[in-house]
């Protein structure tokens, strides 16, 4: 017998060799029907495989993560087939499961796929899902894995090279087999929904050096239902997409002669950020943050004492040279360094700890052309940095108190449903981080402490810890649902050795500084870009780039619309005029497009009685009132929405 732990604390006993799915039958013969994965001792395995030893098991079914993983990935291998059916001389690379379906990477030799073939891949992919084929992974031997795909495809090939043997696996399903890890749903039934959702190119590797592939991206799901509500939440969110949004807005532009993923703020755009970065800064002081700047530039060196350079030079601009001989310096990828050699710049005593250092500090990183995406994915970008450099008794409330500015940034626009994320070191894999095991395990206990002392929703993840500490990221569901990573905080305790950083103890010895990583917009790219999907361009009334529009019946009432203006600008609201010969049902369906929160219409009666007609954003009318009325009312909003950082 052995013993098995399910997720609850709960032991249940079974003979040897009991799989995933028995184990589901034992627990509800109804929650088995919808198991579809499962991981045992932290390893995915299929339902059907054979448990051996004790251990814990947890049983997922399509409503949690890991299983629609194991779903998508299926579904990718469906796609496979269907592919390799509709077009012989298709070679395939790789089909992984992402946050939103699933994509296959494929060479299809001289032929191509547009969306015009969209519905017979989705019918091919329906038609062997139907055969309820059951996915079966077996190991093989590494000569066994080469000596299949040698002469058919160059691209398994290359991956199987790089693998070690006994590590090795194939997945059989219905005629069909795939070089795989694991980790599928039982069957092909399972599968009763399909979309292919686009196309695009891929470069083999990455590399735009090598051949150029087609991508092609698909969704599935085990209800039609389901696949009908997310294709509607599609087409909402092509609505709010950002750069759809952006442009209408006059926000921000690119321009190929700039750059790629370089983007140009417009003068809308432009005071958007710099309200968002007041807003910041004025809650920083408060937190007792100082303002420094630091150069786009910086010296090779630098960013090799870091660490920086042997981690991310790959994806850094190359050197940029000088006249003189032996200077190299990079295009700026972090603030960080430049922040440690500020604190550098002079001695400090334990009783000026801690020092905080805030920057918005611009940032490039080389991303390829292909994955650039509108202000989600830019090579220069704008980071609301900070650092702060603290006595180790100092951590654990300087940590804390980070997580309150974060939860102001949320509260005051409008972020409300989030969860944290505790990311740790990958153990199996030390190579990828710089520092050694102990100040590793007092870092990760003091982000793990103040998360459960502030009462956090929080969950734990292995091996999504930055290089040198790990991180408290806050994961934020939008308007439509969809997560985003907004707002990080890490413990560091490896930059200050690496810059020899120190100060002077109540002992009259030096001791090492302990360093705060933290950004709660990340960077002001992203954010806006996120922000404006999650509230369609209705930003909270504090942050609209203009709050008021008046509306004039004819110019007769110019005059008395620019009294009104006078008005709201002294009360420091932003409005402008609309004194154009159009129509007022034109100009309210103008203001409605470009997401106006009040529309103030002004014409005879209202210039006789001093008052204002006012139409709020959406069409709700509220009536005539005197102009201080409604001041009164703008504001008493934006004191609601926009919350007090104590």
């Amino acid at each position: 017998m052995i013993q098995i732990t399910l997720p609850d604390g709960s032991v249940r006993s079974f003979e040897k060799d009991v799989t995933p799915y028995e184990v589901a039958v034992d627990i509800s013969e109804g929650f088995a029907r919808n198991v579809i994965s499962a991981k045992f001792n932290d390893t995915v395995v299929e339902t059907t495989t054979p448990l051996t030893t004790d251990g814990s098991l947890t049983l997922y079914t399509f409503k949690d993560d890991a299983g629609k993983k194991a779903f998508w990935h299926s579904s990718a291998h469906v796609l496979a087939q269907a592919l390799e059916e509709l077009y012989p001389n298709v070679k395939l690379w790789v089909g992984p499961a992402i946050d939103n379906g699933f994509y296959y990477d494929v060479d299809l030799d001289e032929g191509s796929i547009s969306e015009k073939d969209f519905k017979a891949i989705e019918n091919k992919m329906i038609e062997i899902a139907r055969g309820k084929h059951d996915f079966k992974l077996r190991d093989v031997s590494k000569a066994e894995a080469l000596s299949y795909y040698k002469g058919k495809n160059e691209y398994k090939v290359d991956l199987i090279e790089n693998l070690e043997d006994g590590t090795i696996s194939f997945c059989d399903h219905s005629t069909f087999t795939d070089l795989c890890r694991g980790g599928h749903i039982p069957n092909t039934g399972i599968i009763k929904a399909v979309k292919i959702l686009s196309v695009a190119g891929a470069y083999y590797k990455g590399d735009e050096k090598n051949k150029q592939l087609t991508r092609v991206y698909g969704i599935s799901f085990p209800k039609q239902k389901e696949l009908t509500e997310y294709l509607e939440l599609l087409e909402e969110a092509k609505k709010r997409d950002h750069r759809k949004l952006g442009k209408e807005l006059e926000l921000f532009t690119f321009s190929q002669k700039v750059g790629q993923g370089l983007p140009l703020w417009l003068p809308k755009g432009a005071a958007l950020r710099e309200r968002l970065e007041n807003f910041l800064k004025a809650a920083q002081k408060k937190a007792g943050y100082e303002m420094v700047v630091t150069p786009h530039i910086g010296s090779k060196e630098l960013y090799v004492t870091s660490g920086h350079y042997a981690k991310y030079g790959a994806d850094s601009f190359q050197p940029i040279t000088t006249p003189s001989e032996g200077e190299e310096f990079l295009l700026k990828p972090m603030n960080c360094p430049h922040h440690c050699e500020i604190y550098n710049a002079k001695p400090f005593s334990y009783k000026e700890l801690p020092k905080r250092y805030a920057e918005f500090g611009t940032v490039y990183r080389y991303e390829q052309s292909g994955e650039l995406h509108g202000l989600t994915r830019v090579r220069g970008f704008t980071q609301d940095d900070a650092h702060i450099f603290c006595t180790p008794d100092q951590l654990d409330k300087e940590f804390k108190d980070v997580i309150d500015l974060v939860l102001y940034v949320f509260g005051s626009l409008g972020f409300e449903n989030f969860t944290a994320q505790v990311s740790l070191r990958d153990p199996e894999n030390p190579d990828k981080y710089i520092g050694s095991d102990e100040n590793w395990e007092k870092a990760e206990q003091a982000i793990l402490s103040a998360a459960k002392d502030k009462n956090l929703n929080f969950v734990v993840e292995t091996g999504e810890a930055a290089f040198y500490g790990p991180k408290l990221d806050f994961m934020v569901k939008d308007a439509l649902g969809r997560q985003w990573q907004l707002g990080t905080i890490q413990v560091d305790y490896n930059l200050p050795e690496r810059f020899d950083l120190s100060y002077k103890g109540s002992d009259n010895e030096m001791h090492r500084p302990v360093m705060i990583h933290r950004a709660p917009f990340g960077s002001m790219e992203r954010f806006i870009a996120i922000l404006l999907e999650h509230t369609g361009g209705n930003f909270p009334l504090w942050l609209m780039p203009e709050q008021v529009i008046i509306l004039s019946i004819s110019e007769k009432y110019e005059k008395y619309a620019e009294k009104v203006l006078v008005s709201l600008e002294n009360d420091e609201i932003r409005a402008l005029t609309d004194n154009r010969n159009e129509t007022v049902g034109k100009k309210i369906r103008e203001a409605e497009m470009q997401k106006f929160p009040y529309m103030i219409i002004v014409g005879e009666q209202e210039e006789k009685d001093n008052t204002i007609t006012v139409r709020q954003h959406g069409g709700e009318d509220l009536g005539t009132i005197n102009v201080e009325d409604f001041i009164k009312i703008v504001k008493d909003r934006i004191s609601k929405s926009l919350k007090t950082f104590k």
